[in-house]
């Protein structure tokens, strides 16, 4: 549970791109930091903390089942895991990517420390592809699999890899997507098998987002008594918004939209966690492009810690 009057935050760049094959998101935690990220989170009233993970290339990293750079993604996320649960035993942590493959260690790390977190993702990718499932073979859209415990990696997998994350740490009830709108057919189906609280575009134009949350809060964290881990992939924003991103679809998440929802999890008074991710400003097409990508980031999250309008 959030501590009030803890004002520890700490900040942990992840600058990895490995769970994907474009090259630039690796450099978005430098440029949102010289954004002004941190002075924006300090101008909050928080006292914050940077540090910056280092990652290693594998030389032969050859696939396993479908995974591309299997063994480089896996020590990458055990090594942001390790970070992220040191910090959130001590206070907020802040994780920015990268790519959201990271999303496997800061959603194990986070769970490490707060067992019964729930996890909001917000994004336009489910990202529960199994290793055999995933046709990409591109490990940003499989990190839920592994902390759930479907990814069917056998216990003698080669070199060890995801064997060092707590498997079934998060349960099925306690996850929720807000924001959903490029899903494939496995995706949807593991959604419908595990009822899975999901709620697409087609949800917020029919009710709004602000019934959205409350209708996601309500399934996974009913009495508003558990943490709250906000994972958010800026490509569930519209491309007008965030269009310097690695897989953008149209029709996403209004600037607002987007805003509020980190606006009304802040509001609980649980979150304890979140992660910014998939900014790549290789793919803008100029630098305004770039710049508004960088800044719709900076905004959600100064809306998850505590900035209101009034």
């Amino acid at each position: 549970m959030q501590n009030k009057d803890n004002k520890e935050l700490y900040i942990v760049g992840a600058p990895f791109a490995g769970g994907q094959g474009k090259q630039g998101v690796d450099e978005a935690p430098k440029l949102l930091l010289r954004e002004g990220l941190e002075t924006e989170i300090q101008n909050l009233g928080w006292n914050t903390h940077v540090s910056h993970l280092e990652f290693e290339e594998v030389k032969n990293d050859t696939p396993i089942s479908n995974m591309k750079n299997p063994r480089f993604v896996s020590k990458a996320a055990e090594k942001v895991y390790d970070s992220v649960k040191a910090a959130a035993e001590k206070g907020f942590v802040l994780t920015v990517g990268g790519d959201h493959s990271i999303g496997a260690g800061t959603v194990a790390g986070v769970l490490a420390a707060h067992p019964e977190a729930v996890v909001l993702w917000i994004d336009a990718h489910a990202d529960i592809n199994t290793p055999a499932a995933t046709q990409s073979g591109n490990i940003h859209g499989c990190p839920l699999s592994f902390p759930t415990g479907i990814d069917e990696l056998p216990e003698d997998v080669e070199d060890g890899v995801f064997k060092w994350l707590p498997r079934k740490s998060l349960d099925f009830s306690r996850l929720a997507y807000i924001g959903l709108r490029d899903a494939d057919e496995f995706e949807k189906s593991v959604i419908r098998k595990y009822n899975i609280a999901a709620y697409s575009m087609h949800d917020v134009d029919k009710y709004g987002i602000a019934r959205v949350v409350e209708m996601a809060l309500r399934r996974v964290n009913p009495g508003n008594t558990r943490p709250i881990h906000l994972s958010f992939d800026v490509d569930a924003l519209d491309p007008f918004f965030a269009p310097s991103t690695g897989t953008p679809v149209r029709g996403g998440l209004t600037w607002r939209e987007g805003c509020y929802i980190c606006e009304a999890v802040a509001e609980t008074g649980n979150l304890v966690a979140m992660d910014l991710v998939e900014c790549n400003p290789h793919l803008g097409e100029h630098d305004e492009h770039i710049k508004s990508t960088l800044h719709s980031g900076i905004a959600l999250v100064k809306s998850a810690l505590g900035q209101t309008l009034l």
